[in-house]
């Protein structure tokens, strides 16, 4: 990949390069951050190589954890040990020499516009040696990552990242080994902060010469595990919890008022909540009972519509008026009359054919119910957010003066 000149990462940025028993690439990897950028961390998380020694001269800080904790616990004791320090972003990069250190600058202009964004490097696989689990790893993460939340991520598995540290610090998060990288993002933005992508290269050396501590069984089991939580949490219609981070770089709680603006303002907008009841209204109508629930939820999910919404309107569907309706527009369909006979005959003998008029009258009507009841929602809560807007801010609304809250979806 070809490489600009780049500016300097900002004083307030650290790299940092979590390690355990790299002792053939770290003191490389090392050198060449130092070469793009004079602060530097690597966190030894019991490691049983002597690390410091292979750093030695080289003026790097080193954190050591005495026992092996996992890479996820290794970010986030980088992050702490940054906060001590007054920064405010950290990059992590590994130790096996996998990423090149000199694209770090690349992402400057993106934390610069996105103070609180958490942003992937996303890799360059048209580079040789790319293993197929790689690959696969990385649509199979990004698939679940956006029925989960809604957010595209190109490479959700890639270690060369940067994190605003008060974000990292703040969003709960239960894993600590590698499945840590999955989990922050999805959370991250549950809790209203962008993640984004940064296009990176990536040097895969021939398979004899890596060093990975990936453990194909376990990893893949708790990353597997992982996902399944996740996905039953996103498919609760439950709001998440939302943050904000402040002019002062410290991150809180979003409050009812101002999460009643975000909701109508930004995190579903009138536009949204029409799409939402219309994908309520358009599976409701369908003749898909014992699906329809789990089909509005996995699809407002993968489109980042509001579940809650799409889930309430899903209900409208539900016999007797819907289906009933239905019929009538099949029976029509196929015969050209209205059915206005309702006895055992119609309803018990012709079941078969009122079963096929069923069946064609939900596929046409399902669309035109949709649009009509997704427009009169969009209307209704446009106008909601007009009156709202009208509403004097108080000490529970955002600051008029200062920055807004920037944000993905949850």
């Amino acid at each position: 990949m070809e490489r600009p000149s780049l500016s300097p990462l900002p004083e307030t940025v650290l790299l940092a390069i979590p390690v355990y028993n790299h002792g053939g690439t770290l003191r490389g990897v090392a050198e060449r951050a130092l070469a793009v950028h004079p602060h530097v961390l690597v966190v030894d998380d019991g490691s049983t190589l002597p690390v410091e020694a292979a750093l030695a001269g080289l003026g790097v800080a080193v954190l050591r954890h005495e026992r092996n904790r996992g890479k996820g616990r290794a970010i986030r004791s980088a992050a702490e040990w940054a906060r001590e320090r007054g920064y405010t972003h950290i990059i992590t990069l590994d130790a096996d020499g996998q990423h090149h250190p000199e694209d770090a600058p690349r992402f400057a202009p993106l934390m610069a516009a996105e103070p609180d964004a958490v942003i992937v490097g996303a890799r360059d696989f048209s580079v040789a040696h790319v293993p197929f689990s790689s690959r696969f790893g990385r649509a199979f993460s990004g698939f679940w990552m956006r029925v989960q939340t809604g957010v595209a991520v190109s490479d959700m598995q890639s270690g060369f990242r940067a994190y605003p540290v008060a974000v990292l610090l703040a969003v709960p998060c239960g894993e600590e080994g590698f499945a840590f990288e999955v989990e922050i993002l999805v959370r991250a933005a549950w809790a209203g902060f962008p993640v984004r992508d940064c296009p990176v290269g990536v040097h895969y050396p021939p398979p004899g010469e890596r060093v990975s501590h990936f453990r194909a069984w376990r990893d893949n089991v708790r990353l597997s595990l992982l996902n399944t939580r996740l996905t039953t949490r996103a498919m609760l219609p439950l709001p998440h919890r939302h943050y904000s981070m402040g002019r002062d770089g410290e991150v809180s709680v979003i409050r009812p008022l101002r999460s009643l603006r975000l909701l109508l303002e930004r995190d579903s907008t009138p536009r949204e909540l029409g799409l939402s009841a219309a994908l309520g209204m358009f599976m409701g109508t369908l003749p898909v009972f014992g699906f329809q629930t789990i089909g509005v939820l996995l699809l407002a999910g993968y489109l980042r519509l509001n579940k809650a919404c799409a889930l309430a309107v899903l209900q409208l569907g539900m016999p007797p008026l819907v289906p009933a309706l239905a019929v009538e527009v099949g029976h029509y369909c196929l015969r050209g009359r209205w059915l206005t006979e309702i006895s055992w005959r119609t309803l018990g003998h012709e079941a078969g054919s009122r079963l096929l008029e069923w069946v064609l009258g939900s596929v046409l009507l399902a669309p035109l119910l949709a649009l009509l009841l997704g427009a009169a929602t969009g209307l209704l809560s446009k106008g909601l957010t007009m009156a709202l807007r009208r509403v004097p801010a108080g000490p529970d609304s955002p600051d008029p003066t200062g920055p807004t809250d920037k944000g993905g979806k949850p």
